[in-house]
């Protein structure tokens, strides 16, 4: 009797080995062949759950989209039940916004996707839908990280937005920087460099 494959399963298999290929040689060499190869399969495999390379790439990126703001939404909670000002507070704002920065490796191999994608959909149009979603995404939680953090200094909504655009930068820097020099931008740093500017939100 032919074992039956689960396609949820197999799918994610071949996302994975996506990853992979990206986080080591880059997008570019993201062909069907490349991945079916590293993913263990024949071509023909892979195509039967995906119809061509671009439908893998963007079923991928929303893939790393999802990953990535599923744990920054998980560690809202702990951020909601903290008091403003605290300590407990303070903490879980740099759990919350550390999810997003590459800290580990399963987190740097997501950071290194998440930046190979959008940098992509500059010149892919089929990916700029995700790309636009990514930011929206990702916002909306920087968002509620920034309204506990910045009092209201009369300017109301314009300065909200700000600084949440100033947070967003800073995390797309500090990705940016710890994946192109990681001798240096280690964990510690990007967390050092993270804390301080949580500190002037809430100064």
């Amino acid at each position: 009797m032919p074992k039956i494959v689960d396609a949820g399963a197999r799918r994610a298999e071949i996302v994975e080995a996506v990853f992979r290929i990206i986080a080591v040689d880059g997008l570019e060499r993201a062909s069907l062949r490349e991945v079916a190869d590293e993913a263990g399969l024949a071509v023909g495999s892979v195509r039967h759950y995906f119809a061509g390379s671009d439908e893998l790439l963007r079923f991928s990126f929303a893939a790393v989209i999802d990953r990535v703001v599923a744990r920054l939404t998980a560690a809202l909670p702990e951020l909601a039940a903290s008091v403003p000002g605290s300590s407990a507070h303070h903490e879980a704002v740099l759990t919350l916004l550390g999810e997003f920065l590459p800290l580990d490796e399963e987190r740097a191999v997501d950071a290194c996707v998440w930046m190979a994608f959008k940098n992509a959909a500059r010149i892919r149009p089929f990916l700029a839908a995700e790309a636009d979603r990514s930011h929206r995404e990702v916002a909306a939680v920087v968002g509620q990280v920034i309204m506990s953090l910045v009092r209201d200094d009369g300017d109301g909504h314009h300065s909200l937005t700000v600084e949440a655009e100033r947070l967003l930068a800073t995390l797309d820097g500090l990705c940016m920087h710890a994946l192109l020099q990681p001798g240096w931008m280690t964990a510690e740093m990007c967390r050092e460099v993270l804390e301080r500017h949580v500190r002037s939100l809430a100064a």
